[in-house]
């Protein structure tokens, strides 16, 4: 929503601005210049990014429209998940867990949380680390070492839309001066015929640099940065994952260890203590 705001924003108030300064707007409407400017850059994006980065930045876009899902009730969904699995480990055995991460889309515990359940990366994330956890086979100091290779690796993957689309907003501005240069040209070989003809392609090729530059710095480069946000916040999603099973390795209590995951999440989403708290018994229960 905020992005669909934020862009009528920007072109109410170039739109508006022009008009009342006594602009045409039918000026700005310049097709030719719009599919030179944005064929290029399409064509630009495709050689320098590969087929999965280029389906990887196309799966993004839903979250300009959407936003972010690491909302409040996401990380308290989480929290009660593996409040639920590392009570249920504690109260009958680590090996009770096996059923619930081999097949945790046939796992009671699992299916009540959807939310979670629908994101194969944090399922995968849950489900291997406490598979570990069950084996037996690595000390707390070992699974976080792997743990922060797995989320490095994870932060920089993520990265990668939010990049791409950033290095089409440094381009933009060039491609516009490639289209305002083609427009000159049309202009040079109209000289010696009407003024308004001239004037016409005159006003196509200034509107040509307005483009690169107004969707540059209008639309492409706040995507990228939104897109940005969302990769940090996805990225501390899955540090309030790690603590909190770290901390149920350390030996707390799983109640002591959701504690623990809390205190990562940034504060504008982190629920308070008691309501947590609440949640986790009416979702037990």
């Amino acid at each position: 929503m905020n992005t669909i705001v934020g862009f009528i924003i920007v072109f109410a108030s170039i739109i508006i601005g022009f008009i009342a300064e006594g602009g045409v707007l039918g000026a700005l409407f310049q097709p030719y210049e719009l599919l030179i400017i944005g064929g290029a850059a399409g064509g630009a994006f495709v050689v320098a990014n590969p087929f999965h980065i280029i389906k990887q930045v196309m799966g993004k876009l839903n979250i300009l429209i959407k936003g972010s899902k690491y909302k409040k009730q996401f990380y308290m969904d989480a929290l009660a998940l593996l409040f639920e699995l590392l009570n249920k480990a504690r109260m009958q055995g680590l090996l009770s867990l096996e059923a619930d991460i081999e097949d945790p889309h046939n796992s009671p515990i699992f299916a009540k949380y959807k939310n979670i359940a629908s994101d194969h990366h944090i399922m995968d994330f849950i489900s291997d680390y406490l598979r570990l956890m069950v084996s037996g086979t690595m000390n707390p100091i070992e699974i976080e070492s792997l743990m922060d290779v797995e989320l490095e690796t994870h932060h920089h993957e993520t990265a990668i839309p939010s990049i791409a689309i950033s290095k089409v907003a440094d381009g933009l501005p060039a491609f516009g001066i490639v289209a305002a240069v083609l427009g000159i040209v049309i202009t040079m070989g109209s000289l010696g015929g009407d003024t308004a003809s001239i004037g016409h392609h005159v006003a196509a090729a200034l509107v040509g640099t307005l483009l690169g530059i107004l969707m540059a710095y209008g639309i492409f480069a706040p995507m990228s940065l939104q897109l940005e946000h969302e990769a940090r916040e996805e990225g501390q999603f899955f540090i309030c994952i790690k603590t909190t099973i770290l901390a149920s390795l350390q030996g707390y209590a799983p109640q002591i260890a959701v504690e623990f995951g809390r205190k990562t999440i940034y504060s504008s989403e982190r629920p308070g203590f008691a309501e947590l708290e609440s949640f986790v018994k009416s979702t037990k229960s």
